[in-house]
């Protein structure tokens, strides 16, 4: 039996919503979307784009990035973080890491604040690993202090709660969502950029599509273009799709959190396998991650001969031959997230995974860790 790293979800409300859209039902899914996101994650505005990273980019366009602006993210983060930044020429800070949540070390990033105040620092890219938040609220006061905007990566922070917040409605300048985020790939693709400001919502659903203007009851084929813009729109297949996932997220964060107790209990006294210490009722849990004491990769690759596929959250950024390369970035500069990549290994968890399957996993880990010396 192969237990995969994830599977799409699906219902027969999605089949219902997908077929309306090819019947070229009346309704608009992408703006229904769009309207039932601002509901549920209580915020003022909120607009659909064609993938997360297309939301990250759009972001940087409503900052207005230009060339040698910097923007500071952890080095522990998906390519298309530093890669949107890239895009505009604009330069990447990383920063290292906390040991225990796999999070941007707060304690260097505000270190880094202090020691470089500049008007080309524009803005910070909070990544949320696992869906498990930093303290936010010291991140706000930070950007008050330095004068930058916040931006969110919650790839997978989807329906995950801040002080009982969700995030997206915390604090940000900025919260960017992806709806088939990086190894747990969707059927389908879309992305949200979601933010309470006036001028950030404005600009961003001008240069959506491709900055085009019309005057209000103006012939359709009527416009005008008055900047460099760009096409992140969503399709109304894709947005029909997700209406239904959104509906199902709190209680998938529910199962999430079960298989992780199910896990937890099973693998705490496994030798060579250590889990992770954060235990609280915010986790969602979108991603399991243990460390391996002993040659991750071995293990890994073990447990694929046994049908278990796993994930890795992330490879750092400054390991990367671009990153290493144009910046000149030497191996031990990010000390805990080296440490921290050596080890870690993301299990498969999803709503749909049964308890039996759960309990494969778990087997054939233990069975594993018995071969190691």
């Amino acid at each position: 039996m192969k237990i995969p790293f994830n599977k799409y979800e699906s219902s027969r409300e999605a089949h219902s919503n997908v077929s309306d859209a090819l019947d070229g039902d009346d309704l608009c899914q992408v703006e229904e979307l769009e309207s039932e996101f601002k509901k549920y994650i209580g915020c003022e505005y909120t607009h659909a784009t064609s993938h997360g990273t297309s939301a990250l980019h759009l972001a940087m366009l409503s900052l207005d990035l230009k060339r040698g602006d910097k923007v500071v993210c952890s080095v522990n983060a998906h390519p298309n973080v530093p890669e949107v930044v890239r895009h505009f020429d604009a330069e990447p800070v990383f920063i290292d890491i906390e040991a225990d949540s796999y999070n941007i070390n707060l304690d260097a990033l505000e270190n880094y604040l202090e020691d470089n105040k500049s008007k080309k620092l524009k803005a910070v890219i909070i990544t949320h690993i696992a869906g498990v938040c930093v303290d936010l609220q010291r991140v706000y006061n930070m950007a008050k202090i330095y004068n930058v905007k916040i931006v969110e990566d919650a790839s997978d922070a989807l329906g995950v709660t801040y002080n009982d917040i969700k995030i997206g409605a915390t604090g940000a300048d900025i919260t960017c969502f992806d709806f088939s985020s990086h190894m747990k790939k969707n059927i389908c693709n879309g992305g949200m950029l979601v933010t309470n400001d006036d001028d950030i919502i404005k600009r961003a659903r001008l240069l959506s599509n491709h900055a085009i203007e019309r005057q209000k009851n103006a012939l359709e084929y009527i416009y005008d273009v008055v900047e460099i813009g760009y096409d992140y729109s969503m399709s109304q297949l894709d947005a029909a799709y997700i209406r239904a996932q959104l509906k199902l997220q709190d209680n998938n964060i529910i199962r999430q959190q079960e298989i992780a107790k199910m896990y937890d209990d099973a693998l705490c006294d496994v030798e060579h396998i250590e889990i992770s210490q954060l235990k609280n009722d915010e986790h969602p849990y979108s991603s399991y991650i243990i460390k391996v004491d002993k040659n991750r990769d071995s293990f890994a690759l073990e447990l694929k001969k046994e049908g278990v596929f796993t994930g890795l959250h992330f490879i750092p950024l400054h390991l990367l031959s671009y990153y290493k390369s144009k910046y000149a970035l030497k191996i031990n500069s990010y000390p805990v997230a080296l440490r921290t990549f050596q080890s870690v290994l993301s299990l498969p968890i999803y709503p749909s995974m049964s308890d039996k399957e759960v309990k494969i996993v778990i087997d054939k880990i233990k069975k594993i860790a018995k071969t190691r010396v």
